[in-house]
């Protein structure tokens, strides 16, 4: 085409595209950088309802934000946030008037993530619809005695309230991309009908510079994720200083979504702007506005309207000549976009409208701090806690709260909360009736799940085929997943979640049998598509396959562990990935999960230091269990043979699916094949409460000549078990020494009941308590006396958090230190847990003891070629 041509298309798409407002976002217009709003005036969909009861009610909102701070400040110095509600208020409250869906019998509801500094903000509207009291709110921050508030959305301490942590900041709009694609992915499979129901995702400027706030974004248009809307508050500021001084975030902002091809919506400038760009027929204010910096907004805005009129609109005579008539306060007036509630309903309108089948971002251009004398945009505006008399009095002004002088003058400033039969009020409850009632709210239902048979016709039947094949406990538990999803019962509800690691785990069977989840299905012929096993995507795959991104997957668990609560309808899901990248990686979202009280599975694959061949130090995992055991509502455990992965797998869906329990688990499995022995009788209370019994090497009684007390006991967990066991055989066989060995399928269990009990026991005060936690009663069960020694392939310390409850001499090994690339048989030589070093310190510890000589010692490090001066791990 030459150039002719082209321009009479161009002519003939502005012909055929005259008065949409897409035109600003197509490659004809020369305006696409123009700071300046997306959507033309003439092209806005009009606000319905009361703009100025709607203002009443912002008002009284933003008064009680600012009293509900400065009141807990008052005496006990608390802390909250005053200025980030301050620019976004309009933002949230055209969203709760006219937008925000609520649940009732047909609809489950939209789900917003608030922005975690706002929260006051939320308190002081459901204080407005009554669902909050003034003793509530008087409770900000105080939550010990009950009857408080939590500090932040936090479904944990707030559960009939909050739907979703949020203020760990990256972490909201990250979930956000994942909720809205497990309701992408759940409509597809059948599971619920989603019909239009949104995500909102209200996200801060400076939270964008988080990697987990954009890293994700691409996620969320490759899925066509259409009902995802993010609404950032571009206040310009961030907790020190400006986001982008030097530059302008919604631009940057701007070419970073469009590049991951999103709906962009800019909401720049309120009304007054659109009258003053109209007259401006040469265009020389848009110049002017396109050649200001955000730091020189800032500076504008905190130092009033008469510095705005002489050093922004006075940079030329044409812009000068439209304000010359402008007060300077008219001027400090002028309306930033998300402070115009006409142009934050245009912009949510065309959001939740979106045919483009892409999600939305809307960048709202606000004021830090708005309404707040002297704080408007200043540098301390994040950490405003109190307000002097005449700040108050001149937002009460402002605002126009009838509140007399004196009360303000009181340390307790009061509330303000219009009758219940007033106009406000009653037009407050109108809006949330049409929307199904009132936000936010969380669901704590659970669908008690049937498990009727589970136990022996799936979990044990399994254990039961292996028979004498070597094989991982990693095979193991992908064996379990396939025959959940088989079951009648609750096989739909499996989601197996993979971060690019099938075929390491052994999981490409499933594949074809179950398909992997794809909004696109499959479009092409996959190369293995002639062999039996083979990639299938499809729109109904029960698999989800993220790619390399933990991170993603770990938020797609999340949406899935939590769907009981925003979809009302309970998904099992299981998450299996490389135990190095997970809690490490993942850490903050594994926290998060916690409060959101999350149901499910994390399985960590090619667990342990020596477990895996070859890989080394960022691949080999010796703390997993370690960063597992500091959230409060994780689970975890160790296993290392197939009926202990079984028992705790089914002990786990009953305990979160029937009884309700408010956990998840974290189970480590490994890559090493080797036989697994039959269950034994009985263990079933000991592998769930943390160990157990696996066997007794006692020695003839014709070889009993020696010291009664020549015993140890060995506890081992993971892949170090079979270790010990070997190590028991030495003892017993070159040594004559008896043991009892220990399987030890979490000690971060046994250390959490030991804690609960020495609790009790402290606070009970009884002369003659006989509590005791479980792991004190099984050693002094059998011949307390004997020495205990632990090994683990994890670092000492998963091992040695029991010592206090341990009944005699405690000797613990682990694999501290980075990983090495070598074979597992030199890796447990080289961190000093193999069978040797095992027999070598029950050796010591009798020694120690004075039951046995110290040459024997000597002469059995001579023996395995132990050489105390070898390279140490720690190096």
């Amino acid at each position: 085409m030459d150039r002719e041509g082209f321009f009479s298309v161009k002519s003939l798409v502005k012909k055929y595209i005259k008065n949409k407002y897409i035109i600003k976002n197509n490659i004809f217009n020369k305006d696409y950088y123009d700071y300046k709003n997306t959507i033309p005036k003439n092209c806005e969909k009009r606000i319905p309802g009361n703009k100025y009861l709607e203002r009443k009610i912002r008002s009284a909102i933003r008064w009680n934000t600012i009293a509900l701070i400065i009141r807990a400040n008052t005496k006990n110095n608390l802390g909250g946030h005053i200025s980030s509600y301050m620019s976004s208020c309009t933002l949230y409250e055209v969203g709760f008037n006219h937008f925000f869906r609520g649940i009732n019998d047909k609809f489950e509801g939209d789900l917003i993530y608030f922005q975690g500094h706002v929260a006051p903000g939320i308190y002081a509207r459901s204080y407005l619809e009554s669902r909050l009291t003034e003793k509530q709110l008087d409770n900000f921050r105080k939550e010990i005695k009950g009857q408080g508030i939590s500090a932040y959305p936090h479904p944990y301490l707030m559960p009939h309230y909050w739907q979703f942590p949020t203020v760990s900041m990256g972490l909201g709009p990250l979930q956000a991309i994942y909720q809205a694609r497990l309701m992408k992915y759940m409509d597809y499979r059948g599971i619920k009908n989603m019909k239009d129901r949104k995500v909102w995702a209200f996200v801060g400027d400076g939270e964008c510079d988080e990697v987990e706030t954009i890293g994700a974004i691409n996620v969320a248009s490759r899925e066509k994720l259409d009902n995802l809307i993010f609404v950032i508050n571009c206040n310009l500021q961030r907790l020190d200083g400006p986001v982008r001084g030097n530059g302008r975030i919604i631009d940057e902002l701007e070419q970073i979504f469009k590049g991951a091809n999103w709906n962009v919506i800019k909401v720049v400038w309120g009304g007054d702007w659109d009258r003053l760009l109209d007259k401006d027929k040469k265009g020389s204010l848009q110049k002017c506005i396109n050649a200001t910096l955000d730091g020189e907004f800032q500076r504008y805005q905190a130092l009033g309207g008469k510095y705005t009129k002489e050093q922004l609109f006075g940079k030329f005579k044409n812009t000068a000549k439209l304000v010359s008539k402008f007060s300077f306060e008219e001027i400090s007036n002028l309306k930033r976009g998300g402070h115009d509630s006409q142009k934050v309903y245009a912009a949510y309108y065309e959001a939740v409208n979106n045919s483009y089948r892409k999600p939305t971002v809307i960048l709202a251009h606000t004021i830090k701090g708005y309404g707040i004398y002297k704080f408007e945009s200043s540098m301390e505006s994040h950490n405003v806690k109190n307000l002097d008399f005449k700040a108050l009095k001149r937002f009460r002004d402002r605002f126009e709260i009838p509140i007399k002088n004196e009360k303000i003058k009181a340390k307790n400033i009061p509330f303000y909360k219009p009758d219940e039969d007033s106009p406000e009020i009653k037009y407050l409850h109108k809006c949330r009736e049409k929307l199904n009632g009132y936000l936010p709210k969380r669901n704590v239902k659970l669908f008690v799940l049937n498990f009727h048979s589970l136990e022996k016709k799936i979990l044990y039947k399994i254990v039961n085929k292996i028979g004498t094949r070597k094989i991982s406990t990693t095979m193991i538990g992908v064996r379990i997943i396939n025959s959940l999803m088989q079951n009648k019962n609750i096989g739909k509800r499996i989601v197996p979640i993979l971060p690019d690691e099938a075929r390491t785990f052994g999981m490409e069977t499933m594949f074809s049998k179950v398909g992997i989840y794809s909004i696109e299905g499959q479009k092409y012929l996959p190369i293995d598509k002639e062999k039996l096993i083979y990639y299938k995507e499809d729109k109904q795959g029960q698999i989800i396959e993220e790619g390399i991104n933990e991170l993603g997957s770990m938020s797609c668990w999340i949406a899935a562990a939590t769907s009981y609560a925003n979809h009302n309808y309970t998904l099992i899901p299981f998450y299996i990935f490389y135990s190095m990248f997970g809690f490490q990686r993942i850490g903050d979202l594994a926290w998060a999960a916690g409060d959101l009280q999350s149901r499910g599975f994390l399985l960590g694959g090619t667990s342990g230091r020596t477990t895996l061949n070859g890989e080394g130090l960022q691949h080999q995992d010796g703390q997993g269990q370690v960063l597992a055991s500091i959230i409060p509502s994780c689970r975890s455990y160790d296993p290392t043979y197939s009926y202990e992965l079984a028992v705790i797998i089914y002990y786990g869906l009953k305990k979160m699916y029937v009884k309700k329990e408010k956990c998840y688990y974290y189970i480590s499995l490994m890559n090493e094949k080797y036989l697994h022995p039959k269950k034994p009788k009985q263990c079933e209370k000991g592998i769930i409460r943390g160990m157990y019994l696996l066997r007794k090497h006692k020695i003839p009684k014709q070889n009993t000549t020696q010291n009664i007390n020549l015993k140890v006991h060995l506890l081992g967990s993971g892949s170090i078990l079979r270790e010990v066991e070997h190590a028991a055989e030495i003892l017993k066989n070159e040594f004559n020494i008896e043991s009892y060995v220990w399987s030890v399928t979490s000690f971060n269990e046994l250390r959490r009941e030991a804690v609960e009990i020495d609790r009790r026991k402290n606070l009970i005060c009884e002369k003659h308590n006989t509590l005791k936690p479980w792991i004190t009663k099984c050693l002094e069960k059998y011949h307390s006396p004997s020495p205990i020694i632990a090994s683990t392939d994890y670092i000492k310390l998963y091992a040695d958090q029991v010592r206090a409850w341990v009944p005699n001499d405690y000797y613990v090994l682990g694999t501290d230190g980075y990983g090495r690339s070598d074979t597992r048989k030199n890796l447990r030589y080289f961190f000093e847990v193999d069978r040797y070093f095992i027999t070598i310190i029950s050796l010591k510890s009798l020694n120690n003891k004075g039951i046995i000589d110290r040459s024997i010692v000597k002469n059995a490090l001579k023996k395995y070629g132990i050489n105390a001066k070898k390279l140490n791990p720690l190096n």
